[in-house]
């Protein structure tokens, strides 16, 4: 259970810093990983809304991830494991930068941990007593 609470409180802060740098610096951040500002910007606006909140969601399971176990699931292994996955297809198919790839790694360890943990859970708790 400590092990979750531990990647739901790095799952959180990454989303948050990630959101917080697409919400402030699109610009620069567009800029470090060599792509175009999105057009029109409002999409990479409310991207970092939306990962703003999903950071703040962590909070609960990062106290009790037994109870908020159905959160991580969703934006663990579910959202992350997708999202990293988007990001290899991506490099791979539209030949996108390779600094993309740092996304694919980030993402894909969050939700691999995640995952680990949750199916962790799920063998302590149907562990006979």
């Amino acid at each position: 259970m400590k092990f979750l609470s531990v990647v739901a409180g790095i799952s959180g802060i990454y989303d948050l810093g990630v959101g917080i740098l697409m919400l402030a610096a699109t610009g620069t951040l567009a800029t470090v990983f060599h792509v175009p500002v999105p057009e029109p910007i409002l999409f990479a606006k409310l991207l970092g809304i939306f990962l703003i909140c999903v950071g703040l969601g962590y909070a609960a399971p990062w106290r009790d991830p037994v109870t908020h176990r159905g959160y991580l699931w969703v934006f663990g292994p579910i959202l992350k494991g997708a999202g990293a996955a988007a990001f290899v297809i991506d490099y791979i198919v539209n030949a996108s930068p390779a600094s993309f790839l740092l996304f694919a790694v980030t993402d894909g360890t969050l939700a691999l941990l995640t995952l680990w943990g949750l199916l962790r859970l799920s063998g302590e708790s149907s562990a006979p007593r």
